[in-house]
């Protein structure tokens, strides 16, 4: 298996930089695009529910803990994929496994340690991104759960995204996050229009997503 990786990765090798850069920069840029579209696409759709300016001002308030959390992943990704670029720099991949494995498991650890951070200290976190009143802080702690609960996918996500690149498949990486913002924009609308769960809807559209995405 370590010497069909390296064949298959022979092209980052051999390849002229200028053209590696296009083809790893645009999927790359385009990920971080998709992975801003889940509050933007929930704004959208909550701004045009019954649930209106407070809906979307919940969700805002929301986002840090999202931004947190994409933070951490590309802090623990981005590391693991230098590490795995660096040995197949030198044709040393035996220990990529390791890698990848320490990797996840430090995001693991770190995603779960921010999930009881988040739940234990919900209301003061909300209130000091903003929640200052209390149809405002009901509508962030309503939505709020779902997100949290899927902060450990989000977070792994974000870790197992830039090791794919690094592996040699930049485009597999784009469209795992595509397919999951996808689904996200899909059960936006089911959820809060047709089912009116309001914004749970729009949280566990997002949670789906991210677990579409994840697996």
């Amino acid at each position: 298996m370590e010497e069909n990786s390296i064949n298959d990765n022979k092209f980052l090798g051999e390849e002229k930089i200028g053209k590696l850069l296009k083809m790893f920069s645009i999927p790359c840029v385009l990920s971080l695009i998709i992975q801003a579209l889940y509050n933007l696409v929930d704004q959208i759709f909550i701004g045009n529910s019954h649930l209106g300016q407070l809906g979307n001002t919940a969700t805002g308030i929301v986002y840090p803990l999202t931004v947190i959390a994409l933070a951490l992943g590309l802090f623990i990704g981005d590391g693991s994929a230098a590490c795995i670029s660096i040995n197949q720099g030198k044709n040393e991949t035996k220990d990529t496994h390791k890698t990848i494995g320490t990797g996840l498991t430090a995001a693991l650890i770190v995603s779960m340690i921010l999930v009881g951070i988040s739940f234990i200290f919900r209301k003061g976190i909300l209130i000091g991104f903003g929640a200052k009143n209390e149809e405002v802080l009901e509508y962030s702690i309503e939505y709020s759960t779902w997100i949290i609960i899927g902060l450990p996918l989000f977070l792994l996500a974000c870790v197992i995204n830039p090791i794919i690149r690094a592996d040699g498949s930049p485009k597999y990486a784009m469209l795992s996050m595509a397919v999951g913002a996808i689904t996200n924009i899909a059960l936006d609308p089911l959820f809060i229009y047709a089912f009116k769960m309001g914004m749970n809807g729009a949280a566990l559209a997002t949670f789906l997503g991210q677990l579409i995405t994840f697996i």
